[in-house]
């Protein structure tokens, strides 16, 4: 009896590669096969409310925010929530607000009692709209064409309350930045795929949509008010539905992202992301553990079985081949879709890398306070 236990690690890294197996074709195939779509002639275009939260963003604002303002969209204002910035926001709104009467900005001033994060600030920008469904974006961000506005407003027909779009970071020499566009691809590759299963489990704040209603409706963010990130994934996590959530991610909705530079500033944007993943729904949790933990588990069993069982080299290699060619495979058509085709042939190391990092990561963040937006 006991000499079967000596085959445990096989049994185990052969369960990590089913399960791995399935996320890809059962899940991550999904968005591999989508078909984007131009806009339909009859194309509607609702009055939309673009929301913008910005904290000592000036040099960001001159660079972007007049490509959101010059929008080619028939009826639509930009609401710029100017959070307690100290450099010279002001005046750089004031000279936009002098030629563009569509930008409606609301300043926030600092409060030595009261210290607030991105949510209070988010919350304000949407109680400042006149419209009715909102876009949200960054100040670092910058649409990729002006019909950006025009897709998020058309995917907003047929009963939809929630957008799910896209936004890649541009594109720098080194290690770091393909490692945060890899990540930024894993990362949309899973929520846009789940959005299309009708299990939506997060949204990204860069380009994102919803309505008025769903959001007060919802109680806005009184429900996670305590911790400071997740006014994007966490609302999302709460309020989408089976039909009530759909994605945007034609190249002319994308929207564009200044990556960090350095590995210290990457680590605490990723601890604010794991603070609000915490509260994820118990379903959500389960899942993204178990798509982090399989392919860990693969990995370290898989090489550890290459020293143990040499009898079994063979088969064990033709495991991980065969699913890193039809890993490749989908990548190569969602990674077409999001930009970020320049990847693929790094694939096989930042995978390993990326599932590492974000374990370690994850449980790291358990013990870390949470950080401020700003």
């Amino acid at each position: 009896m006991d000499s079967y236990f000596i085959y445990i690690p096989l049994a185990v890294a052969g369960l990590a590669w089913i399960i791995q197996f399935w996320f890809l074709v059962a899940v991550y195939r999904k968005l591999a096969v989508y078909k984007t779509k131009d806009l339909p002639e009859d194309a509607l275009f609702p009055p939309l409310s673009v929301v913008i939260c910005a904290k000592n963003e000036e040099e960001n604002l001159k660079q972007n925010l007049e490509s959101i303002l010059n929008q080619d969209y028939p009826d639509f204002e930009v609401v710029l929530v100017n959070d307690c910035s100290s450099d010279d926001s002001e005046w750089v709104l004031k000279d936009l607000s002098k030629r563009y009467p569509h930008l409606n900005v609301v300043t926030l001033k600092e409060d030595a009692r009261f210290k607030h994060g991105k949510k209070f600030a988010v919350t304000i920008g949407i109680k400042g709209a006149k419209n009715q469904l909102m876009v949200f974006t960054d100040a670092d961000c910058k649409p990729q064409s002006d019909q950006w506005l025009k897709h998020m407003g058309n995917s907003f027909s047929k009963n939809k309350e929630i957008v799910l779009g896209y936004s890649p970071y541009n594109k720098l020499p080194g290690f770091l930045n393909k490692f945060i566009r890899f990540e930024t691809f894993h990362t949309a590759i899973s929520y846009l795929s789940y959005a299309l299963k009708r299990n939506a489990y997060m949204g990204v704040g860069r380009n994102m949509a919803y309505s008025e209603d769903l959001f007060f409706k919802g109680k806005g963010f009184a429900s996670h008010m305590h911790i400071l990130s997740g006014d994007d994934d966490l609302f999302v996590n709460q309020n989408a539905t089976k039909k009530n959530t759909t994605i945007c991610i034609h190249p002319d909705a994308q929207v564009w992202s200044e990556p960090k530079i350095s590995y210290s500033s990457y680590s605490l944007q990723k601890a604010r992301h794991h603070g609000a993943s915490k509260a994820y729904k118990g379903k959500h949790k389960w899942m993204l553990s178990m798509q982090i933990s399989s392919a860990v588990v693969f990995y370290i069993f898989l090489i550890a079985g290459m020293f143990l069982y040499p009898e079994y080299r063979l088969y064990l290699a033709a495991g991980y081949f065969v699913r890193l060619i039809v890993q490749m495979l989908i990548y190569r058509s969602a990674m077409k879709k999001l930009q970020v085709l320049d990847l693929l042939l790094f694939t096989p190391l930042l995978d390993i890398f990326f599932y590492f990092y974000t374990a370690f990561n994850g449980f790291f963040s358990l013990f870390k306070r949470e950080v401020r937006w700003k």
